[in-house]
Parts: C-alpha cells; sequence; structure tokens
C-alpha cells in the first residue's frame, strides 16, 4: 500500500481523502479569496477551514503562480511564513504546511512550528530544503514543477520522471520516505508543445499510473487556470463548479489528498466520489 504519515496524520491507500486548506499571506496571490491580509484575518479563515473539515493548513508567503512574477527575498518569505506559522500553530493548535522553495523561509517555519514542507519544485529550487526537512523529520509533499529536459516526453511520463528525480534527492538528503507525498503539478506546464490545459487534463485522465513512485498522491487544482480555459470563465472567484469537478476526477483516479480554497464543498465533493469509488473497486 502506497501511505505516509504527515504530522502524525496516516494518509494514501485504504484510507479517507485528506483535505488541506491553502492559505496566502502574500499579497499577490492569483486568487484573492485564499489572501489573508493581517493576523486576525488569517486566523479567521484558518478556523473556517479547520471547521470545514481541514487535515492541514498550508501557508504560502510568496506566489509561486508560474505566470506572476512574484519573487521576493528570501529573508522577507522567512519573516512572512515563520509569524504565520507561529500564530496558526499557537492559536489554534493546527498542523501546518508551510509552501516555499527555499530553505532559509523552509527553517524559519520549521522552526516556528510548520510540520511539513510543500515544494513546488521538488526540492531542485534549493537543495537545503530537503536538508531542513531531514534535520526536523518533518513530512514533504514533492510536486513535479517544468524545467529543462523531457521536452518530447508525454505528459504523465514527463511527471514521473521529474518526481522520481525528486525522490533522489530526498532519499539523498536522508528525509524519511515515510513522511514524503507527491503531487503532479497541475497548472505548472507551460512550455510543453501543447496547451497547457490539455496536458493537466491528460495527467489528471492518467493520474493512477503514479503509484508506480510508490507514494500517496497529492492533488491541487482548486480554482486553477486548466480550469477557467475549459470553462470559459477568466475569474478565479468564479470557479468553484469546475474545481469540485476536477477535485471529483482527483478522488476517482486515486488522489489520497487535495489542497484546495474552498474546504467544507471540496470535502463534501470528495466524500461523494470516494463513495463511487469503493463502490468501483469492490466491483
Amino acid at each position: 500500500m502506497n501511505r505516509a504519515c504527515l504530522a502524525g496524520v496516516t494518509v494514501g491507500d485504504g484510507l479517507g481523502v485528506a483535505v488541506m486548506g491553502a492559505l496566502n499571506v502574500s499579497p499577490d496571490s492569483f486568487y484573492p479569496g485564499s489572501v489573508a491580509r493581517s493576523g486576525d484575518d488569517l486566523v479567521r479563515l484558518a478556523e473556517q477551514m479547520l471547521a470545514g473539515g481541514a487535515a492541514f493548513l498550508d501557508v504560502g508567503a510568496m506566489s509561486t503562480a508560474p505566470y506572476l512574477q512574484s519573487d521576493i527575498p528570501a529573508s522577507e518569505e522567512a519573516d512572512r511564513l515563520a509569524s504565520a506559522v507561529h500564530l496558526l500553530v499557537t492559536k489554534l493548535d493546527a498542523r501546518v504546511s508551510a509552501d516555499t522553495s527555499r530553505a532559509l523561509p523552509a527553517r524559519a517555519a520549521l522552526q516556528a512550528g510548520a510540520r511539513l514542507i510543500n515544494d513546488v519544485r521538488g526540492l531542485t529550487g534549493d537543495p537545503g530544503v530537503a536538508r531542513a526537512v531531514a534535520d526536523a523529520g518533518a513530512g514533504l509533499i514533492l510536486m513535479a514543477s517544468e524545467r529543462g529536459g523531457h521536452e518530447d516526453v508525454p505528459p504523465v511520463e514527463t511527471v514521473l520522471a521529474l518526481l522520481e528525480e525528486s525522490l533522489a534527492i530526498a532519499f539523498q538528503a536522508a528525509v524519511s520516505p515515510d513522511g514524503i507525498v507527491v503531487d503532479p503539478g497541475i497548472g505548472f506546464f507551460r512550455r510543453r508543445g501543447i496547451p497547457w490545459y490539455e496536458w493537466d487534463c491528460r495527467v489528471l485522465a492518467s493520474l493512477g499510473r503514479l503509484r508506480e513512485l510508490g507514494r500517496p498522491v497529492c492533488l491541487g487544482v482548486s480554482r486553477k487556470s486548466f480550469i477557467g480555459a475549459l470553462a470559459g470563465e477568466d475569474d478565479p472567484a468564479r470557479r468553484l463548479p469546475g474545481s469540485l469537478a476536477a477535485t471529483a476526477a482527483a478522488v476517482l483516479g486515486g488522489a489520497h489528498m487535495i489542497r484546495c480554497h474552498d474546504v467544507a464543498e471540496t470535502l463534501q465533493a470528495v466524500k461523494v466520489a470516494l463513495g463511487v469509488h469503493r463502490a468501483r473497486e469492490a466491483g
């Protein structure tokens, strides 16, 4: 069975699908509804997500959308993350994941109480992230994202190859395999010779192939641009129906975790899709 233990929660085969709420303390997030502009805002949004059934809260301090230019100094990201994580841990006793690809912010977040690192670059942006996770004994979400190589390889095979590279980096740094989850990076491939929304659909349609990696699968589809392209909706604030449809497809495809902005609504979609998935598995 593909299973992992993240912050004391076991996810994977034969278990319910865990939902992770996405929060941002960066003002340039692609979806303003996820942005907390003050500490009170952050706690309020987090409380709503926890009440809606979130098993984890994932907080980011710098937008990672591939079509936005949003780099800030690592020290600024570290300060933002540490402050947000500390608030969520002390006020709500929540299981917090830090969304970062740089070692300085990762270490600051872990020291502040984060128990997971969600690295959208799959440890290829800064090798110090792997060491920070290993030193802290923390959990890790490895996401596939576009980089050089694999130009002529089909979508799922590309994602598999990239995630294998990331897993090798994690293992070399002595990150425990039992605490690693993989993410195929929906929305993060833009220069592959086919429209990005077609790429994302192909990956979603073949999600079961990721089982070859031996790790549970996390997916983030919430309000992303492929939904807007398919549905003809430019405004991320109006993409909830498409997000729920994509969530159901992900669960039916075998996803073990869903990262989202709308926890209660997503959890309802997850439960229905999971019921269908289990019935199909039972024959």
